[in-house]
């Protein structure tokens, strides 16, 4: 049984009223904080961590699920560090959890975790043909932060990016007025062209994208 209100109560009793206020503003107002640096939080969480290894798949998706729920950041930076300690034996209910995580309680870094860490450097990576088919849903959806994940999720995949994708969604939402949808298209392909320069610039050349996304771009060309 892993214990999620010891650990619930571990943070609140680390909670930091004097810290928590710039981290708040760090992150625009829009998560309360309980005002635990990284590198403490790090250390409370490394006896759950441990514990989180050993614990059956269902009953961490429950605790990630509860935590979700609760309304300081560092619970749901919590949640996604109890997942990454079971990425050996991820299901398609990881899926599907991480999937919900990433329309509820949004923001960037959380949103990005997922996306980039989880879903696309694990889960993904090794089904192409579902890959795309997910990719193409989230792109579709009316939720803006899937439609970022499908414009990022691929960051770390280098040779193995699935280029016709990542560009066919690049074009697709090269009108947005979203920011961070502007940004993860220039972000997207500014990690590709690490791999592919003359790809990109061609790609560049012949698309009509908003300026912060060629600009966030053409960094490194």
């Amino acid at each position: 049984m892993f214990h999620t209100g010891i650990l619930i109560e571990s943070l609140r009793q680390s909670a930091n009223a004097e810290t928590a206020r710039p981290m708040e503003a760090y992150m625009k107002n829009r998560f309360p904080f309980l005002g635990i640096k990284k590198p403490e939080r790090a250390a409370l969480m490394k006896p759950f961590l441990k514990e989180a290894r050993e614990t059956e798949l269902d009953l961490i998706h429950r605790a990630v699920d509860h935590l979700w729920t609760l309304p300081e950041r560092e619970f749901h930076y919590t949640a996604m560090g109890l997942m990454d300690q079971k990425k050996k034996f991820w299901n398609t209910e990881s899926f599907a959890l991480m999937e919900s995580l990433i329309t509820r309680k949004s923001w960037w870094d959380s949103v990005d975790h997922i996306a980039t860490n989880q879903l696309g450097a694990y889960l993904l990576r090794q089904t192409p043909e579902f890959r795309r088919k997910t990719a193409l849903r989230w792109s579709a959806d009316d939720n803006m932060w899937l439609n970022r994940t499908a414009l990022i999720f691929q960051l770390k995949y280098k040779e193995q990016t699935d280029v016709e994708l990542l560009f066919s969604l690049a074009e697709t939402h090269s009108q947005s007025k979203e920011f961070f949808i502007r940004k993860a298209i220039g972000w997207a392909l500014r990690q590709y062209a690490y791999t592919a320069p003359e790809d990109v610039r061609a790609f560049l050349q012949c698309t009509s994208l908003h300026t912060l996304s060629v600009r966030e771009a053409s960094k490194h060309l």
